[in-house]
């Protein structure tokens, strides 16, 4: 038996409950995983509020992503006590997810956790610090490097805005952060960004050509954003969109890309390969060990993550929370 977050629906509305499951009731998979943290994340909110269809079959345990101890395995890479990370590959949508104190899941869907970070660290960095990861290295597999210059990170108080403005300058990248909280400039500041832009410049409908600022960017907000961003890009530069929290649409032209020789590099957290995705967490492993990132978190315990849910689709949370299901 274990305990779990489960949603059921009733009369087309989602019904979010504490429940203690039977080991029988768990899907099928090659790793069986004792887990110890998980987290909330926006999409885990709009899950267990209902707010959007983001769960593709009923009953669901919601939590995109988790960490813990492998109990059982038939997965030759993963041995009984080895700890493991995962984020994506539609868990907690349409494959029991993290919010529960066990999981199976097939191997394919794990990485080993690399030394340095516990599973609480693994879970404090979360989906939104290995994204932001996976943004760093696609500006440095185009060739964008801290001699190229100014590199803006919009969304920069998000979960993925935070991580990327701290590796970026950790990194020794001169970070210029878009925000709509001006009164978190000393929190961007302390995390290494060196200017601080109001991002309602940023956010309005703009020409598709427009001043060469940044040679690079992270932009984890699309639309009108998104477009202004690609054209204040300078000649060659490269921009890494992962994210959509302005809207999915990209209201632009081909001018950056044809006339300055642009590079827009999407940014996928959910079906990364393997390979990349454990070099990346490898990457976040050096560079986050120790940090005090990984302690400026909320912890809450399993019970708390349904009211939780509804707080930080309301606005009322700041920063990550992490979730103790054993508590």
């Amino acid at each position: 038996m274990f305990h779990a977050i489960l949603l059921n629906q009733n009369e087309g509305k989602t019904v979010a409950s504490l429940e203690t499951l039977a080991d029988d009731l768990l899907p099928q998979g090659n790793v069986t995983v004792a887990i110890d943290y998980s987290t909330l994340n926006y999409k885990d909110g709009l899950a267990i509020t209902g707010k959007s269809p983001v769960v593709r079959s009923w009953p669901m345990v919601p939590g995109i992503d988790y960490a813990g101890t492998v109990e059982t395995s038939v997965d030759p890479r993963y041995a009984v006590g080895s700890k493991v990370v995962l984020t994506g590959w539609g868990v907690g949508e349409g494959h029991w997810g993290g919010l529960s104190q066990k999981a199976v899941v097939s191997g394919d869907y794990l990485v080993p956790l690399p030394a340095g970070l516990s599973t609480r660290d693994a879970m404090a960095i979360g989906t939104g610090g290995l994204t932001a990861m996976l943004c760093v290295m696609a500006l440095e597999r185009n060739g964008i490097t801290p001699d190229s210059g100014d590199i803006l990170v919009t969304g920069a108080n998000g979960g993925v805005g935070s991580f990327a403005t701290f590796l970026l300058a950790k990194k020794g990248y001169k970070v210029i952060a878009s925000t709509g909280r001006p009164s978190e400039a000393d929190r961007l500041t302390k995390l290494g960004a060196q200017e601080i832009v109001d991002r309602k410049t940023l956010s309005e409908p703009g020409k598709p050509l427009q001043r060469e600022r940044w040679a690079g960017a992270v932009d984890s907000v699309g639309s009108h954003t998104l477009a202004n961003v690609c054209a204040g890009t300078k000649y060659g530069g490269v921009v890494a969109a992962c994210g959509l929290a302005q809207g999915m649409d990209f209201p632009s032209s081909v001018a950056p890309f044809i006339l300055r020789g642009v590079t827009l590099a999407g940014v996928d957290s959910v079906k990364c390969p393997l390979a990349t995705r454990t070099e990346a967490w490898r990457q976040l492993s050096e560079a986050l060990a120790g940090s005090e990132l990984l302690t400026q978190v909320e912890e809450i315990s399993l019970a708390q993550a349904i009211p939780v849910a509804k707080d930080l689709l309301d606005g009322k949370v700041l920063g990550r929370v992490v979730v103790d299901v054993n508590r």
